[in-house]
């Protein structure tokens, strides 16, 4: 099948929404009357936080690093999170109120291609463009401190597990510490006594030393693990404000992503701006065109600017083509039952727009 295009109806979205898709196809024929019923779709918006939780613990000799080591330990105990990204992701949802049945000429035979939840992306054409999945942030679990591996056990010496005193352990701790940095400097020089056989051995050497400097280190400094959170929520823009905000997460310190009823925490927002209102086509003396009798209706959609703000700040920002800023026309379905050049479309899931018109050749 040759596509020839014959026009752009409506430009798509800064941000292409990206959903797996399941279609059926809907073929017209004398069995549904040469009719096909589908629903137009209204825009949501899916807002997906990532938030940053942060753990802190002092360490075993904390109160003598100052003493030994010159630098500030962590002190106590704390658990806090905060707000790292939010991304902005349109998709489609039912819009109940917008079902429509398209009527065809009798013994014509056009389809309809239909997503999972009825909207029209395609008519008389099977070739839809593929839908990335969107780049959305995943939780990631912390990793263990340097004290919680292998190389912490190895740094810690007979004589520092047979001290009682804490003072004394961290005393010995210390000592070993400048050893350990004694030791790598030595490697590096080519001065050790016994140096490693090749490259390889070398760096070896070294990382493990590295590894026990660094854990004996955390037990004055103490240690920091950082996790992230995910979670989505939805928002369904209002077609007749211009302009609104809503609440519709909150963060919370100790708790973490919270719902926006969750007065634990501080309210994220999303603020909408219409940028762009959808209008009917005139004909050639300024008229608004009639909605052709039995046609196929789709959606001229608006614009909008949307910005996640949080604790005074801008999180977040995209500009979005949205279904309810815009109107409803049809198209005639003769076009798609032309014995020589029937035509096809192709619709944007996310808002009913149609984003390709053209014709079919052999």
């Amino acid at each position: 099948m040759n596509r020839i295009l014959l026009a752009i109806i409506t430009s798509v979205a800064c941000i292409t929404p990206a959903f797996a898709q399941t279609t059926q196809k809907l073929t017209a024929n004398k069995v549904n009357e040469y009719g096909l019923i589908y629903t137009l779709p209204v825009t949501e918006i899916r807002l997906t936080v990532e938030a940053e939780k942060t753990v802190k613990q002092p360490g075993e000799f904390f109160r003598y690093a100052k003493k030994y080591l010159g630098i500030d330990p962590i002190t106590e105990a704390s658990s806090a999170y905060s707000l790292k990204s939010v991304t902005i992701t349109p998709q489609g949802a039912a819009d109940e109120s917008q079902r429509y049945l398209v009527q065809f000429k009798s013994g014509s035979s056009p389809f309809m291609m239909l997503n999972e939840a009825d909207f029209p992306i395609a008519i008389n054409t099977e070739d839809v463009p593929a839908q990335d999945a969107p780049a959305l942030p995943v939780a990631v679990p912390a990793k263990p401190t340097i004290l919680q591996t292998e190389a912490a056990a190895q740094a810690v010496t007979a004589e520092m597990l047979q001290s009682p005193s804490s003072a004394k352990r961290a005393e010995l701790a210390a000592a070993r510490i400048f050893e350990l940095r004694q030791s790598r400097s030595d490697i590096i020089s080519g001065t050790a006594e016994n140096m490693p056989a090749d490259g390889q051995a070398m760096q070896l050497a070294l990382d493990n030393l590295s590894a026990q400097e660094q854990a004996l280190t955390a037990m004055f400094v103490g240690t920091v693990q950082t996790s992230t959170e995910v979670a989505s929520f939805t928002v369904r823009p209002n077609g007749d404000d211009d302009e609104s905000q809503q609440v519709f997460a909150r963060l919370s310190v100790l708790d973490g992503i919270v719902d926006a009823s969750n007065l634990s925490g501080d309210p994220v927002v999303a603020s909408i701006k219409v940028t762009d209102h959808g209008i009917l086509p005139v004909n050639d003396k300024g008229e608004v065109k009639r909605f052709p009798k039995g046609g196929f209706a789709y959606r001229i959609p608006g614009s909008a600017h949307v910005s996640v703000l949080f604790d005074g700040r801008r999180i977040a920002d995209a500009d979005i083509s949205v279904a309810q800023y815009g109107v409803v026309f049809g198209l005639d379905p003769n076009l798609f039952t032309d014995k020589k050049t029937p035509a096809y479309a192709i619709l944007d899931p996310v808002t009913g727009a149609i984003t390709e018109l053209g014709t079919i050749t052999n």
